[in-house]
């Protein structure tokens, strides 16, 4: 399937502003792009792009006075599969983890394993290391918090989450990743797009899509602890030890957020065009 992604997003700002955006399509999707992804700031300022410690694709420019508008747009080749279920994935022994996967084990802004390793060795203790321990607990997180864009704090930690029982996406992803750090298994924060493809149409407004990745079996598996089933679609953006990692924007100086529009939407063969 063919998938169009875009977005639109205006910050007003007093003065010039120097920004940080995370707002391309990851690196691993790029062979998936048909033609040209365009992220453009309006007034035309120039966007100086690179890649960042995690391999995400990075724009710093400087918002003029009154502010900017980022645009992007990608029309974007998609399997159509869901997410992979490999119900016989292992879990690797810490000590046979590779160098490079030992962060996505620590503690990191947002996911405090150091207050809540107690609390999944009582949940998760007994359950079969690898993918069951895992779907174990995407389950629990999946049920044990109610969402809401009403509890979106961007302040939430992982803890928060799991005392308080409600959040967005992120808190979602933030508590279930924490949980499989403090059960030993590598986890790692992913941000992108993922439209209403293959479900019943939400009438609510498009955001960003937040979940969660795990390190099983020598690779990188996604869960969703917010929706609890593969899904179709996604179009990764960013990873990271948690949401402080993917920003989708940081400004240096004041700005307030007046537009935010998200589209992706599958498309007919028949209506791409490329360019």
């Amino acid at each position: 399937m063919d998938i169009r992604v875009g977005f639109e997003i205006t910050y007003a700002a007093e003065q010039p502003t120097p920004m940080v955006i995370m707002l391309n399509i990851h690196p691993s999707r790029q062979a998936d792009i048909i033609g040209t992804e365009t992220v453009v700031a309006e007034p035309d300022v120039p966007i100086r792009f690179y890649h960042d410690g995690f391999g995400n694709v990075c724009g710093r420019l400087v918002a003029p006075t009154g502010g900017v508008t980022l645009k992007g747009n990608a029309l974007v080749r998609d399997s159509g599969r869901p997410d992979d279920i490999m119900p016989g994935a292992q879990q690797l022994p810490i000590e046979q983890l590779p160098n490079e996967l030992m962060l996505y084990l620590m503690p990191s802004r947002y996911c405090e394993t150091d207050k809540l390793t107690d609390v999944a060795w009582s949940l998760f203790g007994k359950t079969e290391p690898g993918w069951k321990r895992v779907a174990a607990i995407t389950e629990f997180v999946h049920e044990h918090v109610t969402f809401g864009y009403k509890h979106a704090d961007h302040m939430k930690s992982a803890h928060d989450v799991y005392q308080q029982k409600t959040g967005v996406c992120r808190d979602f992803a933030h508590l279930a990743l924490t949980f499989c750090r403090c059960m030993g298994v590598p986890a790692r924060y992913c941000t992108g797009y993922m439209g209403d493809i293959g479900i019943p149409k939400d009438p609510s407004p498009m955001d960003f899509s937040g979940w969660f990745q795990v390190w099983l079996s020598g690779q990188w598996f996604t869960f969703d602890a917010r929706h609890n089933a593969p899904r179709k679609g996604r179009i990764l953006m960013g990873t990271g030890r948690d949401a402080a990692d993917v920003a989708l924007s940081t400004s240096f100086g004041r700005m307030e957020l007046k537009k935010f529009v998200v589209v992706s939407d599958e498309v007919a063969s028949a209506d791409v065009k490329v360019g």
